[in-house]
């Protein structure tokens, strides 16, 4: 019974780790990563953009809606399906560790410049990168390494969907049948008149 409860605990802390990277994911990606100042001939003023992490890195969004989906397929799967999605969950994460990173360690004036459209020079740009949010995305990414990775490891001794969830066959008898009631035969009645039948002898034949 502990060891039933012990895969039941790590199954759920995997499910709840990877929804939870997606979700950082994509609420990070929503948020304002660069403010870009463009300058411009004279007399013209600097004109600003503010440019969000899905935009600049859209890798990041989607390694979220992945993640998010992983987290409802953990508990589906089970077995060889269930090492491979770790492996994907781990792989997700690392991507996206590595694109909240970037930001970090990289210009992004090249990318920022890309964004804003054809014609701006990286050059004539002055990115200010808010790092708080790329670091969110570097959590989410480890934290969906985690998961994948105890998946990885755990995730055959896990459990599955419960039988109550499983898809019943055609014909099962499972689910009782409802008992008729007076209404139910009055109702019959009037059918068998509208059909021109004569419903005392459908009682009697059921008797």
């Amino acid at each position: 019974m502990g060891t039933v409860r012990g895969d039941r605990r790590e199954l759920a802390a995997a499910v709840a780790g990877t929804a939870l990277a997606g979700g950082l994911a994509l609420s990070a990606g929503g948020q304002t990563w660069v403010t870009a100042t463009v300058q411009r001939p004279e007399p013209l003023p600097p004109t600003t953009a503010e440019l969000a992490g899905s935009s600049l890195v859209p890798l990041v969004s989607a390694a979220g809606l992945l993640l998010l989906a992983a987290a409802v397929a953990l508990i589906a799967v089970r077995g060889a399906g269930r090492y491979a999605l770790g492996l994907l969950v781990a792989l997700a994460g690392g991507v996206l560790a590595w694109s909240g990173l970037r930001p970090l360690v990289t210009d992004v004036g090249a990318a920022a410049a890309a964004v804003i459209g054809p014609g701006t020079r990286a050059d004539a740009l002055t990115a200010d990168v808010s790092a708080g949010w790329p670091v969110l995305a570097v959590v989410a990414g480890a934290v969906a390494v985690l998961s994948g990775l105890l998946t990885v490891l755990r995730g055959r001794a896990w459990p599955g969907m419960g039988r109550r969830y499983e898809r019943r066959p055609a014909g099962s008898t499972d689910t009782p049948r409802r008992q008729r009631t007076d209404e139910d035969r009055a109702l019959d009645a009037w059918r068998a008149l509208d059909r021109g039948e004569d419903p005392t002898e459908s009682a009697a034949e059921q008797r």
